[in-house]
């Protein structure tokens, strides 16, 4: 028996290629006493690990850190028995060897898919949900720009923005095809493709009357775009910034317009998932109702098998997704 993970080789120029990641495969380890072997069933790939591969700091176990579900087929930990569903951050390998520290056991509430424990139930949907009522602390009636909409988060934080009583909301996305199912399938109001012309000249023309909240998932011109658009006393939730993911040895210039942060009293804040995880389980209370009754979606694109997870990671990079990227191993 064996195990297939994979490693980062190089640290790339620009855009990541498949030539910086090898797949290796090894022995299964004799497992420990405390310790369980854990055959992965979902793998996430994710923005943030575009960072790691510039920083370092990516392995983890055989393969690369990752948010990973599993199951446990071996055991020598009697709190984690054979049969046990986990959550855990041994990624990007097809077995973990774990403790009962590594790992969060998972229950699937009735109706709802195990991989909406990687998405919308998973760091993603927390990250919106974090996003807008601790940071951007949202009240009814709000309006709500959403860039990279039809990413993971940014599909999340519009349909939770409406169950928070959002008034409009309007989002950027990659293609036609994003935009449309921005409107036709996830409740919002209006959409614009980042492509087809300035930011700075297509928000106006879906947000006319300005907004109250920006979630940011890409920075750059985005974020001045939303800073001139941004009512008094608005509020910029900031989780992510693609726009530079790619040159993050360049340090970024800053909007142009960032003066206006004062002249209109907003509020600018970063924030990471990790420093708000003591809110999941109200995340999962307030979701898995409408998630089971179909007032909200669970977005996701699945690749098949674990060859195809440095496709998966790259392509998402390149917008192929609509809503969260896995890989069903």
């Amino acid at each position: 028996m064996s195990l297939t993970a994979v490693r980062q080789v190089r640290r790339p120029e620009g855009a990541p290629s498949a030539a910086d990641f090898e797949f290796v495969t090894q022995p299964l380890p004799d497992l420990a006493d405390g310790q369980v072997l854990v055959e992965n069933r979902y793998l996430s790939v994710d923005p943030y690990m575009r960072e790691f591969m510039e920083w370092g700091g990516w392995e983890r176990g055989a393969g690369l850190e990752g948010r990973s579900l599993g199951e446990v087929v071996e055991s020598k930990e009697p709190t984690l028995p054979v049969g046990t569903t986990v959550f855990h951050r041994h990624g990007w390998a097809t077995h973990a060897v774990l403790t009962a520290a590594d790992v969060r056991t998972i229950t699937p509430a009735d109706d709802v898919p195990l991989s909406a424990y990687l998405g919308i139930l998973g760091g993603t949907g927390l990250t919106a949900y974090v996003g807008l009522t601790r940071i951007a602390q949202i009240r009814p009636g709000d309006d709500v720009f959403i860039s990279a909409a039809a990413g993971a988060v940014g599909s999340a934080a519009g349909q939770i923005a409406r169950l928070l009583g959002a008034g409009r909301i309007v989002g950027s996305a990659g293609s036609a095809a994003k935009v449309e199912h921005l409107t036709r399938d996830l409740g919002f109001d209006a959409a614009f493709g980042y492509h087809d012309g300035p930011v700075a000249d297509l928000l106006p023309k879906v947000a006319p009357d300005g907004i109250d909240v920006y979630f940011d998932n890409v920075g750059g011109d985005h974020l001045a775009a939303a800073i001139d658009v941004l009512r008094e006393h608005g509020r910029v939730a900031w989780c992510g910034s693609v726009a530079q993911y790619n040159s993050l040895r360049t340090p970024p210039s800053a909007p142009h317009n960032l003066y206006d942060v004062v002249g209109k009293s907003l509020r600018i804040e970063g924030f990471l998932v990790r420093n708000h995880l003591d809110a999941r389980e109200e995340l999962e209370e307030f979701l898995i109702p409408h998630i089971r009754g179909g007032q909200v979606r669970v977005n996701e694109t699945v690749a098949e098998g674990f060859s195809s997870i440095v496709d998966a990671f790259i392509g998402m990079l390149h917008g192929e997704n609509v809503g969260k990227m896995l890989v069903r191993v």
